[in-house]
């Protein structure tokens, strides 16, 4: 709900250290590897209880999924750091509440496996969404530059890190956090699907440029 808002911000902070980075040879696919592993060990230290750490793991690993993109910026970006991308933060997003419920199955696991299947709802449906629109040749206003479509939500990736900062702050929580969380992607997930139904509802669609971009209209001969 709030990535597109952010994002002007997060560029302008990083753009400095992406410069740095790039500079140095760093690839923005290897920052994103080792910001995934980072946020599987923020993972595994939630499972054995260290929070503090886990929260710190936390902060490391959306630094390293912003500053990919930063670096992505100055060496030019590629499909392949897309998909690692896009790929790798639904892995720590599965993750990370993970390690809570192997922390304390007896407390959290229901609410866990409650809240990773309202994932699957809202990240399949994001995706799904994804290659049906470069399919068609729609562009994301709100994500110029991102390597998909993005098709924004109730749920994103801003309010998705707030959330597993709570986590961290206050595991006792955890269950009642994580349904809350759980219904609100839940929400997201069935938004897309109702929009998904009505985007691409109409064929056949044809594309023509405005405004330096390709976009899709129904095609208006029918």
């Amino acid at each position: 709900m709030f990535d597109a808002a952010l994002l002007p911000l997060q560029r302008r902070l990083l753009a400095s250290p992406g410069r740095y980075f790039a500079a140095r040879g760093v690839r923005a696919d290897q920052i994103t590897l080792v910001g995934c592993a980072i946020g599987l060990a923020a993972a595994g230290a939630a499972a054995l209880g260290l929070y503090w750490l886990a929260f710190l793991g936390l902060a490391f690993n959306r630094l390293a999924d912003g500053l990919d993109g930063a670096v992505a910026r100055e060496t030019g970006p590629s499909d392949r750091g897309a998909f690692l991308d896009i790929t790798l933060d639904f892995v720590f997003y599965a993750g990370f509440p993970l390690g809570f419920v192997l922390a304390d199955p007896g407390a959290n696991a229901l609410a866990g496996a409650v809240l990773i299947a309202s994932f699957i709802l809202s990240g399949t449906s994001f995706l799904a969404f994804a290659v049906i629109a470069a399919k068609r040749g729609l562009s994301a206003d709100d994500y110029p530059t991102k390597g998909i479509f993005y098709l924004g939500g109730l749920t994103e990736g801003a309010e998705t890190i707030a959330v597993f900062a709570l986590f961290c702050l206050f595991p006792a929580a955890f269950p009642w956090l994580a349904l809350i969380f759980a219904l609100a992607c839940a929400i997201t997930g069935v938004t897309r699907l109702v929009t998904a139904w009505h985007v691409f509802g109409t064929e056949p669609f044809s594309a023509r440029k405005t405004g330096g971009k390709t976009r899709v209209f129904p095609n208006e001969n029918l």
